[in-house]
């Protein structure tokens, strides 16, 4: 009996550990097919965006009005820009192709070649995402934290 509680137990800690010594496949990364691919991908941004301004509109609209419910009205804006930001970039990569970069020291030395024209700078620009997606959920971070002390200083009193 101890042994299958034990067993039990144990299966997570061994499906990970074989995981990480036989692995296959990245199951995380997602492809996306060309064009339906993309017009799904686009699709979510959108409803994404939709979905941050109805939050901020449900919070506004609520008795939500703890520091923390403002941060995480600042993370929906954020988000918000990120997905435009996104969005455009996709959109942008129709127009950009490949042979526009160099890879001399792989990914993360990429640059951009000239002649730079707009459709290039924009590009550039969209690629610079992570400028509102690392300070949304940094704000996140400042809501949970928040909404998680004023609930438990509602709870002692």
């Amino acid at each position: 009996m101890n042994f299958l509680k034990t067993t039990h137990r144990m299966s997570p800690f061994l499906l990970l550990m074989t995981l990480t010594v036989f692995p296959e496949n990245a199951w995380a990364v997602q492809s996306h097919g060309a064009p339906e691919g993309l017009y799904v991908h686009q699709l979510a941004h959108i409803f994404y965006t939709a979905a941050m301004c109805y939050l901020i509109w449900g919070i506004r609209q609520s008795a939500f009005k703890s520091q923390g419910w403002r941060y995480l009205q600042i993370c929906c804006v954020f988000m918000i820009l990120w997905n435009i930001v996104a969005f455009t970039g996709h959109s942008l990569a129709a127009f950009v192709d490949s042979v526009h970069f160099t890879r001399e020291g792989g990914y993360l030395t990429t640059r951009l070649q000239g002649p730079l024209t707009n459709v290039k700078l924009w590009f550039y620009f969209t690629k610079l995402d992570h400028l509102f997606s690392v300070p949304a959920l940094y704000f996140l971070y400042l809501a949970m934290k928040g909404i998680y002390r004023s609930s438990c200083e509602e709870e002692k009193e």
